[in-house]
């Protein structure tokens, strides 16, 4: 999965609409804007529809703050 548009921000909580680079499904679902979300997460998600997960092309977001700062 990969993240297509933030919708909604809340500190480090939002709101995403995701798409599987695979089958080409999209969904809103939640996340958290930290590098391990990003990193870890995201890419082991898999998609509702075909159970695949994000390939080794995938480009993790960078957060839009610094994991050390706090919101």
């Amino acid at each position: 999965m990969k993240i297509n548009k933030i919708l909604d921000r809340n500190r480090r909580d939002f709101t995403a609409i995701y798409e599987c680079e695979h089958c080409g499904h999209i969904y809103e679902g939640d996340g958290y804007d930290d590098t391990y979300f990003h990193q870890e997460v995201i890419p082991e998600m898999e998609c509702p529809e075909c159970g695949k997960k994000a390939g080794k092309d995938y480009c993790p977001f960078v957060p839009k703050y610094d994991d050390n700062k706090i919101i």
